[in-house]
């Protein structure tokens, strides 16, 4: 039968299905493209929503040669073969690059020159948001564009597409298992109605539950994207719900997100949102991190939910996050202050705090400022305790 994924890919903006923000004629992704202004960008998303399609729009659009790579096997060779091959062309290639997020840094600095001159033209796709792995330079110099789950809507058009074109028959019962099971992926969806195609042309739910057992999202029918799952967590722990912590988490693993990136958001919440009223929320979360890219899924699953749920059950205080905030900002807004002499190299005049004990009152900023504000939580009360008791010593 037919590979469905490759006889219904877009081959236009107006055939993309479910990206309407980025298809849309009035979208400014659309709007650089057809007027051959776009620049270097990277696509993010989950698996089977466009991004390749999108890439190979572009290429159509904008009459660019198209190049396809995969950075876990992308060599810097072939790069610099196609760079030297379109040196002094009036075309430049399209230089398609999925997982970029996998990019080493030594391939990204062979981008950086050909993006900053803008000879080729960089495309990157990723099912995580790529510009926290790309460095600095290769972030000004692009644009970043989101893709979404597809809606169950537009999941069943598509489906009807694929049933038309291949003369297939399916009752709505079957249609719609195959629509929500697919969790907003329409490459899952295509493929599993290849499969079941090559056995019947009549379709049955029996036959789909036999290849596909159970839901990519976990049973759900709703079109989140895993950004909105990570957010549920993570408002979860902060709201000391630890079942619907680990509810969430659940999720996230089913639709195949990354156990590092999971860990990564429990370390940031550690300090973000359980801080000093629990300090060893970070200890704790930054061994999971650890553990979990050395051991992987399934086992991985273990000490993920024992982060989570250390989390949800800890004392929680921002006073970290908002104390750099506002400091940021003091400097930001110009509040530069002369250091005194006593604590720069010089050493004029500074009394080392071990000879007296521990503490001894000596000037550290030319004029009072407040930033931290510690809370009467857990641990964080007793510093605040220490901390207000050698203030009333000066």
């Amino acid at each position: 039968m037919a590979d469905f994924t490759q006889l219904l890919r877009a081959k236009n903006f107006d055939e993309l299905v479910g990206q309407e923000h980025l298809s849309a004629p009035t979208a400014p992704l659309r709007i650089l493209c057809e007027k051959f202004a776009l620049g270097h960008s990277f696509f993010y998303g989950p698996a089977g929503t466009g991004k390749t399609s999108i890439a190979r729009i572009i290429a159509k659009v904008m009459d660019l040669p198209f190049y396809e790579f995969n950075a876990t096997s992308l060599k810097i060779d072939q790069l610099r073969k196609i760079f030297e091959q379109y040196k002094n062309a009036l075309q430049k290639p399209l230089i398609f690059i999925d997982e970029v997020h996998r990019l080493a840094k030594n391939q990204q600095e062979v981008l950086l020159p050909v993006m900053e001159n803008n000879s080729v033209l960089v495309i990157g796709a990723s099912t995580e948001n790529p510009f926290f792995s790309l460095t600095s330079a290769i972030r000004s110099r692009s644009m970043l564009f989101e893709l979404k789950h597809i809606s169950n809507e537009a999941l069943d058009k598509l489906l009807t597409r694929a049933l038309e074109s291949a003369s297939l028959e399916m009752e709505a019962e079957t249609k719609e298992y195959l629509v929500v099971s697919s969790g907003g992926d329409a490459r899952a969806m295509l493929k599993l109605l290849e499969f079941a195609s090559n056995i019947n042309t009549t379709i049955t739910i029996e036959m789909l539950k036999s290849l596909r057992p159970s839901a990519l999202a976990a049973g759900s029918s709703e079109a989140g994207v895993h950004y909105d799952l990570t957010s549920a967590m993570i408002k979860s722990i902060r709201g000391s719900d630890a079942d619907a912590a680990i509810y969430y988490l659940a999720r996230l693993i089913d639709g195949g997100e990354s156990a590092d990136f999971i860990a990564r958001r429990l370390v940031i919440l550690a300090s973000e949102d359980v801080g000093n009223a629990n300090p060893q929320a970070l200890t704790l979360t930054t061994s999971t991190l650890t553990s979990v890219s050395k051991i992987g899924y399934p086992e991985a699953r273990i000490i993920l939910a024992q982060a989570v749920i250390y989390l949800s059950a800890s004392p929680k205080s921002n006073s970290a996050y908002l104390a750099i905030n506002e400091a940021l900002n003091s400097v930001k807004n110009g509040n530069i202050l002369e250091m005194p002499s006593n604590i720069t190299q010089r050493n004029e005049g500074y009394l080392y705090p071990h000879d007296y004990g521990g503490y001894v009152q000596q000037k550290y900023m030319s004029r009072d400022l407040e930033f931290v504000r510690l809370k009467n939580i857990g641990y964080e009360a007793k510093m605040k305790d220490y901390l207000e008791k050698l203030k009333s010593l000066k």
